[in-house]
């Protein structure tokens, strides 16, 4: 069915900016934008359906490239303890931690982990996200990953909701391979990722690099195979230390280097001339307290396309905003408005291999797009919470939030 979607001003987000257009007409057909302009460039259309937007600020769709949002259990208890003093090794040493939540990922049914994963993104999805990602990586071993995938692919089927499924079998050491890091990335390799690919459950694959979890040797392993599967990569580095994990994620061209608030300028040219978007998660910063911000002067210098994520996840980033993150992007990353919407739309597209067909309003585009009723795009970063008014429309098809 075609549609006239009228009386609107638009934030098309086209190579990463505003890109207004005021007055806008934006015309769709078979999920895609067929013509978007001012209306009063618009030719007479063939419509079987004309909506009146009321004037609202037209942006894309947000998209959350970087979440966790499938697992098992709630770790509330010990953000609790930490707030009281009690040590993150402590916690750990009391089976908390990654742990606690890989024994009850573990232990939850499918349907269990899908109920709950699916108010999560839910939440998300009243905030205007139409696209986003979930990592696996609390299952540690084939039949528990695959179970995280197999969810990722059902909150796709029964959401009106894009999904790409990221196998993070490289996150954290599980119990039974402890002291034996090489003998999982092997199993990882050998075993998991070709059996995962041949299911059609993974669209990326993502590695932990640092000191307490793999070492760029063991990640290049991980990308390696990941390459002879067809896959693309991305990383998790530089959050807690500079192991140039993000230049070693440009080597293998990946779609994304996630945190990277010790890496280095090196690492920024890197990134660039490979085009590998920095994710950066100013959920995860907020709640652990840090103090080294993301070298943001070197990004923007060496031209690498910025974009933001919520990192929904039990341990260090229980977010259910990414409007949230926007306002955080301002505030603890000195990020523009512009720069903090563009990193849920253009960027975040293009870190999960959407480019060409998600994050800005341009013909040809899928017709994902919401309409806020607010006064203008700066607003999406400036209100903390709430439920701004809007109408989501997924495909050319409006939703209900």
């Amino acid at each position: 069915m075609r549609t006239l979607w009228q009386h609107c001003h638009a934030a098309t987000m086209v190579d990463g900016r505003y890109a207004i257009i005021e007055d806008a007409a934006i015309v769709t057909c078979a999920g895609l934008i067929e013509w978007i302009g001012p209306r009063s460039e618009l030719r007479p259309v063939e419509a079987e359906r004309t909506v009146d937007l009321g004037y609202a600020w037209v942006t894309p769709g947000l998209i959350d490239c970087h979440t966790h949002a499938v697992f098992g259990g709630n770790r509330s208890g010990e953000f609790e303890q930490r707030l009281q003093g009690v040590s993150y090794a402590e916690i750990a040493a009391q089976g908390g931690g990654i742990a606690s939540t890989v024994r009850a990922t573990r232990a939850a049914s499918e349907d269990e982990l899908f109920a709950s994963a699916r108010q999560r993104v839910q939440a998300l999805m009243r905030d205007g996200v139409t696209t986003l990602e979930v990592k696996s990586g609390y299952g540690l071993d084939l039949a528990n990953e695959r179970k995280m995938l197999r969810v990722a692919r059902r909150l796709a089927d029964e959401l009106p909701l894009s999904v790409r499924a990221t196998c993070l079998a490289a996150h954290a050491l599980p119990p039974e391979y402890a002291g034996r890091a090489d003998d999982y990335i092997t199993h990882i390799c050998d075993e998991m990722l070709p059996a995962l690919a041949a299911e059609g459950l993974v669209d990326a694959v993502d590695a932990f690099c640092e000191h307490l979890a793999f070492s760029p040797a063991q990640v290049e392993r991980v990308f390696i195979k990941a390459h002879e599967l067809g896959l693309p990569v991305k990383l998790h580095a530089e959050q807690l230390s500079s192991l140039h994990g993000s230049s070693l994620a440009a080597r293998y061209q990946a779609l994304s280097a996630d945190h990277l608030e010790f890496m280095t300028e090196e690492d920024a040219i890197a990134m660039a001339a490979a085009g590998t978007v920095a994710v950066l998660l100013p959920g995860a910063f907020y709640f652990l307290r840090e103090t080294q911000l993301p070298p943001m002067e070197a990004l923007r210098r060496h031209g690498v396309n910025i974009a933001l994520a919520s990192d929904l996840n039990p341990g260090t980033s229980p977010g259910l905003s990414l409007r949230l993150m926007l306002n955080m992007g301002c505030t603890l990353f000195r990020m523009t408005p512009e720069e903090a919407l563009a990193g849920v739309t253009t960027h975040a597209a293009t870190a999960l291999g959407l480019g060409d067909s998600h994050g800005s309003l341009e013909a040809g585009k899928v017709a994902d797009f919401v309409a806020w009723h607010i006064e203008r795009p700066a607003d999406l970063a400036y209100w903390l919470g709430g439920d701004l008014p809007k109408r989501v429309v997924r495909r050319g098809h409006e939703i209900s939030n």
